[in-house]
């Protein structure tokens, strides 16, 4: 265990995410009864960074579970080009920690005037952001004084299971949803997974997950940029056997990610390749295997997130503030 803030403001989310549920349910109820009186025929998703990640998490879950179709907006499109999309009958989500980024703030714009439906998805409940939408999920991570991203980014996963779970009406994730800070803390409590040593000699590595694992790895590749100075790139599973499994062939570190759900079994059969081509696999496991398999993912990014930080404090960096980065990235 280190003491570093961003250990600690991991540590914060099993209750932070109880809390969140509690105070967000009457309005994931409303804005689930508004997205079935009124479907969206499309769902359009705004973000930069960890909060972009979690728009990749939303569109798996999307897509999965209601079965509409997921696009990631280009931030540059209004704020650099100054152009307007047709984005009647959307749903768009503005995910963000701060919601204060100049180009995430002209996308929402450009959306509520072609006529989406606006939901913001934000940590500071008096942001611009979360004052212009239509409907507000506070995320209810409190101040988050670690640059590197843990308890808002996995606040924003849960937000999104609330908000999907109550739009489809899916008791078995309601109910899910409210064993998720318990499962959380037990994650927390549970053996290391990672150790220095793994890590010691790493300069580049990958990291593989298929469907809603693929989600989290790209969440799980830039902490280990941020906080560890590995350079870290993500894949599916299904997308490293396309080309890149020739790298394979270097014996390059591989991060795996182990999620219990459909797709397992044939990820797990890709693992398998990937070793007998000379790979080291490092394993990242979900601890609790009775969770809903749509929540599996949090569970195993918690526990990166914990461990991660004792990792980087003991190859010699400061996760707190990792040189060269701001809290805060405002982008045009």
């Amino acid at each position: 265990m280190s003491n570093t803030i961003m250990e600690k403001e991991a540590r914060e989310t099993p209750q932070l995410i109880k809390n969140q549920l509690i105070k967000n349910q009457k309005q994931a109820e409303l804005l689930g009864e508004n997205l079935r009186i009124k479907p969206p025929k499309f769902v359009y998703i705004i973000g930069r960074g960890s909060s972009d990640h979690a728009g990749v998490f939303a569109k798996y879950l999307i897509e999965i579970e209601a079965g509409v179709s997921v696009s990631h907006a280009a931030p540059s499109v209004a704020s650099v080009y100054h152009k307007k999309l047709d984005l009647a009958d959307t749903l768009v989500l503005a995910i963000s920690q701060s919601g204060r980024s100049p180009d995430i703030l002209a996308q929402l714009d450009m959306a509520k005037k072609a006529g989406a439906t606006t939901v913001a998805l934000v940590n500071d409940e008096t942001s611009p952001l979360a004052t212009s939408c239509d409907f507000l999920l506070p995320l209810g991570a409190g101040i988050e004084a670690a640059v590197a991203a843990t308890k808002s980014y996995l606040c924003t996963l849960s937000a999104i299971c609330q908000l999907v779970a109550y739009w489809q009406q899916d008791k078995q994730l309601i109910e899910s949803l409210n064993q998720l800070p318990e499962h959380l803390q037990t994650v927390i409590d549970s053996a290391t997974q990672l150790s220095t040593s793994q890590f010691i000699e790493m300069n580049n590595c990958v990291v593989l997950g298929r469907g809603l694992g693929y989600a989290v790895s790209r969440e799980i590749a830039l902490k280990l940029k941020e906080v560890c100075s590995i350079h870290a790139e993500s894949y599916s599973s299904a997308e490293f056997v396309h080309g890149p499994i020739a790298l394979a062939g270097k014996k390059i570190p591989a991060i795996e990610i182990d999620i219990d759900d459909e797709s397992r079994e044939i990820h797990q059969t890709q693992m398998q390749d990937l070793a007998s081509r000379g790979s080291n696999l490092i394993h990242l496991n979900q601890v609790v295997m009775d969770c809903h398999p749509r929540l599996a993912p949090i569970l195993v990014l918690q526990k990166f997130y914990v461990d991660i930080a004792t990792v980087s404090v003991e190859l010699g960096y400061n996760p707190d503030a990792p040189l060269g980065l701001n809290k805060v990235t405002r982008t045009q």
